[in-house]
């Protein structure tokens, strides 16, 4: 079955606040929320306590429901998991010792401190990144982000990347269903051959996949040039923000500056 635009699309249709409000100060906030986890220090978990709570409090408000953004984020932890080495690495009183064969490493407090502060860190930017994803379209995040002055070349790669993604996910599912169509299956035998036939027809998929993207880039990129394009994504231009959006965009970036702030001074 072919994937659709919904089933990639982790947009939730809502008719919340979160919802209405500009794309420009959601973006701001959800990164001014992941750069203030980024600066909080080690071990500063009335910060984190309250990031969190201000990330949850727009959730709710948002109605996309907190657990299906807590779930959508537990796939930051497998990542944040590399920072496990921070355990064995930081100086500090001894915790326990892992014997691996003929080394031994020792975990610290310190480094203990450390990794679950990065995990926490990770955990809860992946939640301000999806809550921004959950309420907001991506064209909507696109003319964001070039309302803020980002080059227009890299506005226009993730307009064609997220356009197109859908398109290649089609064509790869037609070529595995037609390698399906092509294996037959034997009694008490896995159809398709062995292990090392089907690496091999996976390699001949994927060049094949990659050169049917490159001859259809090139007919869509002069069809564009015929159509005017200038690498420049039309719109009707960014309108002001309502003094109620700055309000909400002050009041909220200096509360995660405020966090910071508190989180190194006391």
């Amino acid at each position: 079955m072919a994937l659709s635009p919904t089933s990639l699309d982790r947009y939730i249709d809502g008719q919340s606040s979160v919802h209405a409000l500009d794309a420009r100060v959601k973006l701001l906030l959800a990164l001014g929320c992941a750069l203030a986890l980024a600066l909080l220090p080690a071990g500063a978990w009335a910060g984190m306590l309250a990031c969190a709570l201000l990330i949850w409090l727009a959730v709710l408000r948002s109605g996309v429901g907190l657990p299906t953004i807590l779930g959508r984020a537990v796939v930051a932890l497998p990542f944040a998991l590399v920072a496990v080495t921070l355990v064995f690495s930081r100086p500090g009183a001894p915790l326990f010792t892992l014997a691996l064969g003929p080394l031994r490493l020792t975990a610290t407090d310190t480094g203990v401190v450390a990794f679950v502060s990065v995990v926490l860190k990770s955990w809860l930017s992946v939640q301000a990144a999806l809550l921004l994803t959950a309420t907001t379209h991506f064209t909507d995040v696109l003319y964001a982000l070039r309302a803020l002055r980002l080059p227009a070349v890299f506005i226009a790669i993730l307009s064609f990347a997220y356009r197109y993604l859908f398109v290649m996910v089609d064509e790869a599912q037609r070529m595995l269903r037609a390698r399906e169509c092509r294996s037959a299956e034997l009694p008490g035998r896995r159809g398709g051959g062995s292990l090392a036939w089907r690496a091999a027809v996976v390699g001949r998929m994927a060049g094949t996949l990659f050169l049917r993207a490159y001859e259809r880039s090139e007919r869509i990129y002069v069809a564009m040039l015929a159509r005017g394009y200038s690498g420049e994504i039309r719109g009707l231009g960014a309108r002001p923000l309502h003094s109620a959006e700055q309000g909400l965009l002050t009041v909220g970036l200096g509360l995660l500056a405020g966090v910071v702030y508190l989180s190194y001074v006391l």
